[in-house]
């Protein structure tokens, strides 16, 4: 009997401790699915493009499709949602971010074009968003954060989702200086880095949005492995896969929401990693898809106030022009304009293309949105810069007016504008837009 007593209490004994030790064990890993939404460089495009696609109201529609079905699923905007068409010029991008609020996004970084009208209008646009505008390395002469926080965590399917903003650290060559004040980037790898240490055992997913160049894309798939997911915007030219690293993934879509992109993604929360992704693009067809009625509402609104303003007939073209054709279009027009003898337009200054048949105010605004002035100098041909002469032959003593842009006299030394320093253009002669909308009157045919 005592023998049976014993052996009865070291078998119980022994499931005690099978049970203690299943119990005290660390919770099996999980694989949880998360989807991600997402857009970048829309430039208020609120209406569809020549080739239908886009438009804020099928944008909205898309978005919502997708949506529908999915349980798992946040939406993100990599900036630029504002410049590019006369409704964000005119009301400096403030109707642009009220229609973008029935988007329902969950969060978004800032663009450089996002300070187009000033620093202080940026700020706007971040009391405007229903939705957190991060970012992570733009600070002022103090360390100050622009926008309220570096990054935001989300909380969907059980996932601590942590989105981390950045901007470009070439923002001080994409924007006049006097837009930004003392607000400037700091090192974008360093400032990612440092939010992903504070991070750590916050979040089950490190997601970085940021509107930043290829290089810097680059960078961060290739140097921060704690950034799992990347979503960029800048570069207007979508992927055409996602790229990957090391099991990271990075997706950008194209500009002037033609498309929305959707990564599905498999995230394994024991290794904050992930364990499967699937990426592709969506198309924002006008002629297939449904406009949001409430979007659509709202876009008819402004668009009626606007066509009030730039809806008036200017000229007859001929042809199609292209970006780069324009740009040498808008160089002879200006030098028409203003008796200069040399114009000089920087490529990302052209900003869409010239239709063949009735030309528009409207065509002028959405090629030249900025609210640059035209400034000119005096220079002995010796001193001109090879990007203005273009091959053409100058007496080097000879002296030579150049007119060229406000932001390409700020930024004179980038690739993209003169490269070079020093130069002076003491004479400010009017806006670019308005000289190019006289100039394109006067001419009425363009051929």
């Amino acid at each position: 009997m005592c023998h049976a007593a014993l052996k009865w209490r070291s078998m119980s004994l022994r499931r005690y401790l099978a049970v203690a030790l299943v119990a005290c064990a660390p919770l099996a890993a999980e694989i949880r699915s998360l989807t991600i939404l997402h857009t970048n460089d829309v430039h208020a495009h609120l209406m569809p493009l020549d080739n239908h696609l886009g438009g804020f109201a099928y944008l909205a529609s898309v978005i919502r499709q997708e949506r529908a079905n999915c349980t798992d699923c946040i939406l993100l905007n990599a900036g630029d949602l504002v410049q590019g068409t006369p409704v964000s010029t005119i009301y400096h991008g403030l109707p642009v971010f009220e229609i973008a609020n029935l988007f329902g996004y969950d969060a978004a970084t800032l663009g450089n074009h996002e300070f187009d009208y000033g620093w202080m209008q940026a700020r706007k646009f971040i009391t405007i968003a229903k939705y957190p505008i991060v970012t992570a390395n733009l600070v002022n002469a103090k360390g100050e954060l622009f926008t309220p926080k570096p990054y935001v965590i989300l909380k969907v399917n059980e996932l601590r989702v942590a989105v981390i903003g950045g901007m470009t650290e070439e923002l001080h060559t994409l924007t006049n200086p006097s837009s930004m004040g003392d607000w400037h980037t700091t090192p974008l790898v360093e400032a990612v880095r440092k939010c992903a240490a504070e991070l750590r055992g916050q979040a089950d997913l490190i997601v970085l949005l940021a509107h930043i160049d290829g290089n810097e894309e680059q960078a961060i798939l290739e140097s921060v492995p704690e950034v799992q997911v990347s979503v960029t915007g800048h570069l207007h030219t979508g992927l055409a896969e996602a790229r990957s690293h090391d099991g990271r993934v990075l997706v950008r879509v194209k500009s002037y929401g033609v498309e929305l992109g959707r990564l599905d993604l498999k995230v394994d929360t024991a290794t904050h990693k992930l364990a499967d992704w699937k990426w592709k693009r969506i198309p924002v067809d006008s002629t297939k898809t449904a406009p949001a009625a409430d979007v659509a509402a709202l876009v008819d609104n402004w668009e009626t106030q606007v066509k009030a303003l730039v809806d008036r007939p200017m000229a007859i073209s001929k042809r199609e022009f292209t970006p780069r054709e324009i740009k040498s279009l808008m160089e002879k027009a200006l030098c028409e304009e203003t008796g200069a003898d040399f114009v000089f337009i920087n490529a990302g200054g052209v900003r869409d293309i010239l239709p063949k048949g009735q030309l528009l105010e409207r065509n002028v605004w959405n090629i030249m949105p900025f609210d640059n002035m035209l400034v000119m100098g005096t220079f002995k041909g010796k001193d001109l810069p090879g990007a203005v002469l273009n091959g053409r032959k100058v007496d080097p003593n000879h002296e030579y007016t150049l007119a060229v842009s406000d932001f390409t006299a700020a930024n004179q030394s980038t690739a993209e504008n003169l490269h070079t320093t020093g130069l002076q253009f003491p004479h400010q002669i009017g806006m670019v837009r308005d000289l190019l909308i006289d100039w394109f009157r006067k001419k009425k045919v363009i051929e």
